[in-house]
Formats: structure tokens, C-alpha cells, sequence
């Protein structure tokens, strides 16, 4: 399985404000460029936390299909008005542990969406190496994940990325929710790097978009 990380961030590497907003942080060019990923993949991976805050949809507004919404829940907090879960635009799976509660599970699966339940991580999240192995046991051959920043952190400590599409907006914000947790690096000879990268402009944002090596010695 191929698999793609995509966001917004500030010139400062935030995603949104100290008080979670982040809508929109790219252009109108780039939010196009947003939905073209989806549209080129077969599954779109997100945190609870992103359903929580931003209440998305996570389908596209370009021609073409809409990928599998997938959802990482550990104990399932989704809220069952979620749009991912009611408005029927697309499929969606919610990626859960055996730490959920059955009536929460119940009330999940009675939505329509489907549940899997995928093993924990040393700190009790959805194992991210475990569910994307359950994906591409589905036939997913190809996973973007867009949030939240755990996720992504979750992903990029994994080292299951290999193709990263960042728009970075003319912005600066301070303080704020940043891009990527810590990947457990302490000397630089170990940073993510890249095999190929390339910058291109996108309205007003500058869009970076290179393959990932798996390389680095990641701590933990």
C-alpha cells in the first residue's frame, strides 16, 4: 500500500490556532489540491480528534470518486451525529480497539459504518502499523491521511509515509497546534529525509511534495 500524508500548515509549521481553528489555513488553490488527493485515493485516514473538532465530511469537490472514510477511535468517542457517519455521502469504517465499550460499538454499527477492531498501541491507541496492514488485507492500495497531528505523528514515526504533500501558507501565527509530534529524534543525522522533493507555487501557498526514505533510526 502506497501511503501519503497531506496538510495545511503555516509558514511557523502550525495546523491551527492554540484554540484548534484551522479552517482555512491554505488558499483556494490548495483546497483544491486538497481534494484531488482524495479523489486519487482509496481510503482517507483521520483521528477521532479531527471528527471532533472539525466535523468534516471528507469527501471531495472535484470530479472523480470519494475515498473510504476511516476513522482511528480507540475507545470510540465519535459522536454518533457526525457527519462521516450520517450523511451517507461515502462509505466509512471506524478503527477501534477492544478497549471500546459494546454499547458504543452497537450504537456505531447502527449508523452503517463499519467497525474493525484493530490492536492497541504501547500507549492504548489504534496501532497505526496494525490498521494499515488491515486495509490493505481489504484491498486499500492507497492511504492519505490528513489528521490530526497525532496522526500524522503516528504515521511518520511508523515510517509508513512514503510520499508527504505539505501546503505552507504565508502565514504566521505563533503559538499554536504544530504539524508533527515528536518522532523520538535527538541528533539530526536521524531527521526523515527525502529521496526526490520538489516546491511549486499554488495560488499563494508554496506546495512541497517529495517521497519519503525510510532510513532514519527513529527512538522507541
Amino acid at each position: 500500500m502506497k501511503v501519503t500524508i497531506s496538510y495545511a500548515q503555516t509558514l511557523d509549521g502550525r495546523i491551527a490556532t492554540r484554540t484548534g481553528d484551522s479552517q482555512w489555513i491554505g488558499g483556494p488553490e490548495s483546497l483544491r489540491l486538497a481534494h484531488e488527493l482524495r479523489a486519487d485515493h482509496d481510503a482517507l485516514l483521520v483521528g477521532v480528534g479531527t471528527v471532533i473538532a472539525d466535523n468534516p465530511r471528507l469527501t471531495r469537490l472535484v470530479d472523480g470518486r470519494s475515498p473510504l472514510r476511516v476513522v482511528a477511535d480507540s475507545r470510540l468517542r465519535i459522536p454518533l451525529d457526525a457527519n462521516v457517519l450520517q450523511d451517507g455521502a461515502a462509505q466509512t469504517v471506524v478503527a477501534t480497539t477492544e478497549a471500546a465499550a459494546d454499547q458504543r460499538r452497537q450504537a456505531v454499527r447502527r449508523t452503517g459504518a463499519q467497525l474493525i477492531i484493530i490492536r492497541r498501541d504501547p500507549d492504548g491507541r489504534v496501532d497505526v502499523e496494525d490498521l494499515v496492514r488491515v486495509l490493505a488485507d481489504r484491498g486499500i492500495r492507497s492511504l492519505l491521511v490528513e489528521g490530526g497531528a497525532g496522526m500524522i505523528t503516528s504515521v511518520l514515526r511508523a515510517q509508513l509515509c512514503d510520499r508527504l504533500v505539505v501546503c505552507i501558507a504565508p502565514r504566521i501565527i505563533g503559538r499554536g497546534i504544530e504539524a508533527v509530534g515528536d518522532l523520538g529524534i535527538e541528533r539530526l543525522r536521524d531527521a526523515l529525509t527525502f529521496t526526490s522533493i520538489r516546491m511549486r507555487p499554488c495560488g499563494e501557498d508554496v506546495i512541497l511534495d517529495g517521497e519519503l526514505a525510510r532510513v532514519a533510526t527513529v527512538a522507541g
